[in-house]
Formats: structure tokens, C-alpha cells, sequence
């Protein structure tokens, strides 16, 4: 009798890495009476190729969250990774090069220089950096924004979505591994907000060669723009203290709601 083949194992495929991770993050601002905990222990996972929003109420530590995940503050304690890389650890020589080239960030307020033009401002951060842009993606980057007939316009040309559509190009034209949006349609009308929320929903979804497999990241306070996300994160006093799935403007409400009842003393 021969004895049976060993049944072939199964193959184990590695979970990919979160595009960023935070590990026990504490931020403090002030000291003795006027101490505040901007971010308390916080641990937390941002998948890649998602669209995340980060909320909460005033005070609540979500803008300085998303400034020490992209290198823009640094905290007291804890650990950030950008992908592999650990960047607490990083010297400043290293941290601007992980800016420049893993790092894409949207500004309420646009940050366009408004003597370029919309491709001159796209193409800033590469030329600065001495690179020339990858021809394929940056066309695809400028189809996904619908700007190709705008670039030659600066910023006093453009309406203030298309001035943030411009910003979304620039942040997304170098390829990140990632994307900090930081109230990207608080200064933009409903439909000029919605046009650029689309984008970043595009952005995500649309396949590579378009343009799309993006992760962003976003801080918000409008149930609405929550809505267009994979994922909500809510924050209170520098805490992780709810988060939803596939969220409704309803649902996002609800927890607001919640997180803004006074608490009972004791």
C-alpha cells in the first residue's frame, strides 16, 4: 500500500499593513493649571484604500490626531507608522522627505500660491522636490479632478471648489501612500463641497490607472461630508470612544448628538 500524498497547506497571505497606525499617542498642551490632553492613549488603525472620517466635538483632539499621523506636530508619547515606518522616530531631514513623498495633505483654506497657475500649483511639491511627475498618473490625477481645461487658470480664475479640487490634484499628483484632508469643504458652498467630497469618494474607488486606490483621511464636522466615508471615527476628550460602518448623515447625527450631552457630575 502507498501511502497518500501530505495535503497540500494552505497558503497564507499576510494581512497588508494599515496605510498608518497610532499606538498609545498622548499629546498635552500648557502645563500645572492650564494643562490640556489634546490626545489621550489613543491606538488606532487607517486602512488602506479607504476613506475614513475623524469627528467629534470641539476640543475633542481630532485636527491634532490627524496633524502628528502627518508629521505636521509631534507628540508626547506614543507611536505613529506611516506603511512600516515608524515616524516618531524619524530626524527632520527624514520627516520632510516622508512629507514629500508618502505624505498628501488638503487645507480648508486651499494654500494655493496665486501667481501659478492650476498645473504649476499640482506640480509644486514634485518640482520643489526635484521630480518629474509620472506623465500616466499625473493625466489621470487631472481627469479624475476634471481640471484639464483649467490649468492654465490661477487661483483668482477658479471658483473655490474648483481652487480645492486644484489642492486635492496637488496633494494626490505625487502618488502618497496616504491622505490627510483637514475640513476640506469648510470653506466651500453645498455644491462646491459636494463636488469636492465626490472626488475624494473617486479617489478612492476608481480603479489605479484611473487615478483612484487612494486612502484618505479626513477631519470633519458635517454629518453630511461623514456620510461619503467607508468609516467614522469619533473622538471625545482625546479619546476613541465610537466609530461606524457605512455611515448614514442619521446615524452620524446620533453619536454627535450623544457626544454632546453634558456628562453627569459626580
Amino acid at each position: 500500500m502507498t501511502a497518500s500524498p501530505p495535503a497540500p497547506s494552505a497558503e497564507i497571505v499576510p494581512e497588508p499593513l494599515p496605510a498608518a497606525r497610532v499606538r498609545h499617542l498622548t499629546k498635552t498642551y500648557g502645563t500645572g493649571d492650564a494643562l490640556v490632553t489634546a490626545l489621550d492613549d489613543v491606538t488606532l488603525d487607517l486602512a488602506a484604500g479607504e476613506f475614513t472620517a475623524v469627528m467629534g466635538p470641539s476640543g475633542s483632539g481630532k485636527s491634532t490626531l490627524m496633524h502628528c499621523c502627518a508629521a505636521l506636530d509631534t507628540a508626547d508619547s506614543g507611536q505613529v507608522f506611516i506603511g512600516d515606518q515608524e515616524i516618531t522616530r524619524l530626524k527632520d531631514k527624514a520627516l520632510t522627505r516622508l512629507r514629500r513623498d508618502e505624505i498628501g495633505f488638503v487645507f480648508q483654506s486651499f494654500n494655493l500660491v496665486p501667481t501659478l497657475t492650476a498645473e504649476e500649483n499640482i506640480k509644486l511639491p514634485m518640482a520643489i522636490a526635484g521630480r518629474s511627475p509620472d506623465r500616466a498618473w499625473y493625466d489621470a490625477v487631472v481627469a479624475t479632478v476634471g481640471l484639464a481645461d483649467r490649468l492654465s487658470h490661477k487661483p483668482s480664475e477658479l471658483s473655490g471648489g474648483q481652487q480645492q479640487r486644484v489642492a486635492v490634484a496637488r496633494a494626490l499628483a505625487s502618488r502618497p501612500r496616504i491622505v490627510f484632508a483637514d475640513e476640506p469643504t469648510g470653506n466651500l458652498d453645498s455644491h462646491s463641497g459636494a463636488e469636492v467630497l465626490e472626488l475624494l469618494r473617486r479617489s478612492v474607488d476608481a480603479p489605479p490607472e484611473e487615478g483612484g486606490g487612494q486612502t484618505i483621511v479626513m477631519v470633519t464636522h458635517d454629518p453630511v461630508a461623514a456620510a461619503w466615508t467607508d468609516r467614522v471615527v469619533f473622538l471625545g476628550d482625546g479619546k476613541v470612544v465610537d466609530e461606524l460602518r457605512s455611515p448614514t448623515r442619521e446615524q452620524v447625527l446620533d453619536v454627535m448628538n450623544r457626544l454632546a450631552e453634558p456628562r453627569p457630575t459626580a
